[in-house]
């Protein structure tokens, strides 16, 4: 069975309706809304804003009684206004330390939990004009914090999940490549990546090709399948725009031996649709995406095809495959 998880934050839409006269809907509300959606077995809480309402203890009794998969956490850096200038980049030293100790701290969480994979996305460590910050030393605080947090806990997993801006202009660390440097000079072997699917449009690269570069250079860790435009962070349902490239990115997976939790990074609350309806679909598109891409990794005609750069005949065979 594939393990699949979905955005718990997006399963409050619609709450007064689903639950009627319910003042404070709690991490554990949204699980139990989640679990209506067939197929969705796995969960990867925020911290800290999902552990406000529930402590480790209790998270981890309801996901054993349900037989919901504990993928990791992710760490949130929005809690505090004075992360708006940077967690780990952040000039005032005090800011900094806060950041490093907020994200220990969800490890211990983590550990608690029996849980392994912490994934990093560090949206607020960045810059917004020309002569703002000295990139260097921003290069620097950020393997230094790292350096600490990979160390903390060595059977912890830390990934780095890259986005090329938002809510800064620019990140410190855009795109695959600049990535797999910094974990090249990190030298830490607790590490890897996390790909979301939209991010890596938005980098304007190519999906699959991002996968082979952490294949071959680190460990995929983490896979966040959503579409979009390329423009921004749509968070669309999945092959809605790109199957092809998510076909070839699954297809790529497949071939890294990747078997681990794919995460819907979709965001039905921009639009205001129905979560559960929303994560059906995509539970439905993955596993028919999964499908073809599981038949697409074995084709003799297709590795020829590629070999060969043949770009017709390759195509020719995907189209069949998946649209026959």
């Amino acid at each position: 069975m594939p393990r699949y998880a979905a955005r718990l934050n997006a399963f409050k839409i619609g709450a007064d309706a689903y639950w009627p006269g319910k003042n404070h809907i709690t991490t554990i509300d949204l699980l139990g809304r989640a679990a209506t959606v067939e197929g969705l077995n796995a969960v990867d809480f925020n911290y800290p804003d999902h552990f406000e309402d529930c402590n480790p203890a209790e998270l981890k009794q309801y996901i054993s009684e349900n037989n919901i998969h504990l993928n990791g956490l992710a760490m949130r850096y929005y809690t505090d206004p004075a992360f708006k200038l940077g967690g780990f980049t952040n000039p005032d030293p005090r800011v900094r330390r806060a950041a490093i100790d907020l994200t220990l701290e969800g490890m211990d969480k983590l550990a608690e939990m029996g849980g392994s994979l912490m994934t990093l996305w560090l949206g607020q460590d960045g810059f917004d004009y020309s002569f703002q910050v000295n990139y260097q030393q921003l290069w620097d605080y950020t393997l230094e914090a790292l350096a600490e947090i990979c160390d903390h806990n060595k059977s912890v997993d830390i990934s780095l999940e890259y986005k090329p801006n938002e809510p800064r202009s620019y990140s410190l660390m855009p795109d695959v490549g600049s990535n797999l440097l910094a974990l090249s000079e990190l030298n830490r072997p607790n590490t890897g990546i996390t790909l979301d699917f939209a991010h890596v449009l938005y980098a304007e690269e190519m999906p699959a090709h991002a996968a082979a570069m952490v294949g071959r250079f680190s460990r995929l860790l983490g896979v966040h399948l959503n579409d979009g435009y390329g423009k921004r962070d749509d968070g669309l349902m999945i092959g809605s725009v790109h199957p092809v490239k998510t076909v070839e990115l699954l297809v790529e997976i497949n071939r890294l031996n990747y078997d681990s939790t794919i995460y819907f990074d979709t965001f039905p609350d921009l639009s205001g649709l129905d979560p559960v309806a929303e994560a059906t679909v995509n539970v439905e598109m993955a596993n028919k995406l999964a499908s073809i891409a599981a038949k697409l990794v074995g084709n003799q005609e297709l590795r020829a095809a590629i070999a060969n750069q043949d770009a017709p005949a390759s195509q020719q065979i995907v189209n069949r495959a998946m649209y026959s």
